[in-house]
């Protein structure tokens, strides 16, 4: 069946970020001029999927206006001749069709997939964390909309971490089927170094059954008291099935103000309108080191 509903937590506080983040969602902090949601959402445009469903909490109402119709800036900015950024702003809200779910508690990245299952119904979906960001030749979300097709299951996206960083994962024990590809046999959230089955790690994309909801729906909190997606998805490798493919692209993480930083770095260097003075005033930098 195809994949045509995409699923994006946004219902975080991002306290990592504050001051900055206090009225403003992090997820429209820019990475350069772009806000990352709409990063994120561009993923699941070029992935060929048709709706995303956006799990929010209080104070996220901002992100919604962002991918709404702007009838007064577009009618000034027509005003004033700015064309292309009328054009720009308006392709924003016509870029996939939008559906916002409130997640009243905080009870986990499981418990916000959970309250999806009502717009999901009876069919497989894409689940993108959008503290994780790709630059990939081909969206991470079809790559794996693309295994789950040939072999009829869900399917997590894979990263190699070294094992001194799997306590920042969820990070699976699994069984080699090809090159990239493995069978999952368990899942494990952020274990240290000495308890890890792999350096296989979880970044943030998943293709679902909806056989997840049973899981979920009853996984009992684990780590900090939260309902974790990854036990879930435990019970499903065990029950159901369930693969892990290793991606290609260079994954950022913009949760925490490094990778927040070398994001906008990375993608500011492949503008063709910034990249060469970035790169200028890089080198110039680093030479006074």
């Amino acid at each position: 069946m195809k994949v045509r509903k995409a699923v994006i937590p946004v219902a975080g506080l991002g306290t990592r970020f504050l001051p900055a983040t206090k009225a403003c969602p992090k997820e429209l902090l820019p990475i350069v001029d772009v806000p990352a949601i709409q990063v994120v959402v561009e993923e699941v445009l070029h992935s060929g999927i048709e709706q995303v469903i956006l799990i929010t909490g209080r104070g996220k109402e901002a992100i919604l206006d962002h991918f709404d119709y702007s009838y007064e800036l577009e009618d000034t900015l027509t005003k004033r001749g700015k064309t292309d950024l009328v054009e720009a702003i308006s392709a924003i809200s016509r870029m996939v069709s939008v559906v916002s779910i409130r997640q009243k508690q905080p009870l986990g990245l499981g418990h916000a997939i959970l309250v999806a299952q009502e717009v999901i119904g009876s069919e497989p979906f894409a689940v993108l964390l959008p503290d994780d960001l790709f630059e990939a030749r081909i969206p991470v979300t079809r790559q794996l909309m693309e295994t789950s097709a040939i072999y009829g299951t869900g399917v997590v996206a894979l990263i190699e971490v070294p094992r001194e960083l799997t306590h920042r994962y969820g990070i699976i024990d699994g069984e080699q089927m090809e090159e990239g590809l493995y069978r999952v046999l368990d899942l494990v959230e952020k274990p240290d170094g000495d308890r890890a089955p792999s350096t296989l790690a979880l970044p943030g994309r998943y293709i679902l059954p909806p056989a997840i909801f049973k899981h979920l729906a009853v996984t009992r909190p684990g780590v900090n008291g939260e309902i974790q997606l990854t036990d879930g998805l435990a019970r499903l490798a065990r029950e159901e099935g369930l693969l892990g493919r290793v991606v290609e692209g260079t994954r950022h993480d913009i949760g925490d103000k490094l990778g927040f930083l070398q994001a906008n770095i990375s993608f500011a260097l492949r503008r063709p309108d910034l990249g060469p003075e970035l790169r200028r005033y890089l080198e110039r930098e680093l030479s006074k080191e």
